[in-house]
């Protein structure tokens, strides 16, 4: 049986205010799988797929390091930039608008039961939306993410992820920076990693892309990739 996904396309959305309702969405799909194996209900977490963009701001994940963002409060506000320390893996990263996010939150009990195949699910729908515009993504060896040139001296980095799992359930995932303003990534050492530089679709292309063109394309990519259909 295929898995059915709401979609919810939220738009330019505070950071804050998109991850309390990630962690709503989140907790609820936990507590209805401990009533569904306490026997108390038939029903299983649906599956949803919000996409958006953010309002400048900095986010450090669990393992992160704060030495890793390079700029005061005073410049951060001077900036009209935010930053948050959140509850999923990975280090410090910028989202800001022009960069299309997208955040599974899936019961992957329904799916398979890998979060490291889910990465690379998600690493693989990215990579064949960026084939569609003819820039070749790829993967690093024990790193995550969307990748240009690699194993180059030139190598970098087109699409950030992070996510969290519990009991199976996911949230946060993925940012590919369709045409943000990339001097936003100069106060940070992206990712914890200080020898590879940060690239857009618009700095490949030399052009503005469409960016509801990619939003379709990458929806219709992880669909096929995690074989779901999406229901209203």
């Amino acid at each position: 049986m295929v898995n059915k996904v709401q979609f919810i396309d939220l738009g330019l959305k505070d950071y804050k205010e998109t991850w309390d309702f990630q962690e709503k969405l989140f907790k609820a799909s936990i507590q209805l799988k401990i009533k569904h194996r306490d026997g108390l209900t038939d029903k299983l977490p649906e599956h949803k797929l919000i996409f958006c963009e953010h309002p400048h701001v900095y986010t450090l994940g669990k393992s992160g390091s704060e030495q890793n963002l390079l700029i005061s409060e005073a410049i951060l506000k001077q900036k009209k930039a935010t930053y948050y320390k959140i509850n999923r893996g990975g280090d410090i990263t910028y989202h800001g608008p022009g960069q299309l996010v997208a955040y599974p939150i899936l019961d992957l009990d329904q799916f398979f039961t890998d979060i490291h195949k889910y990465m690379r699910y998600l690493e693989e729908a990215v990579i064949l939306t960026l084939q569609e515009f003819g820039i070749k993504g790829d993967r690093v060896a024990g790193a995550t993410g969307v990748w240009i040139d690699v194993n180059t001296p030139n190598e970098r980095k087109i699409c950030a992820m992070g996510v969290k799992s519990s009991r199976w359930v996911t949230m946060h995932g993925l940012a590919l920076n369709v045409n943000p303003d990339l001097s936003y990534f100069n106060n940070i050492v992206p990712c914890g990693i200080t020898d590879k530089a940060v690239t857009s679709m618009e700095k490949e292309l030399g052009i503005k892309v469409d960016f509801n063109q990619v939003k379709d394309i990458l929806k219709e990519n992880l669909s096929v990739v995690f074989d779901f259909d999406f229901v209203n």
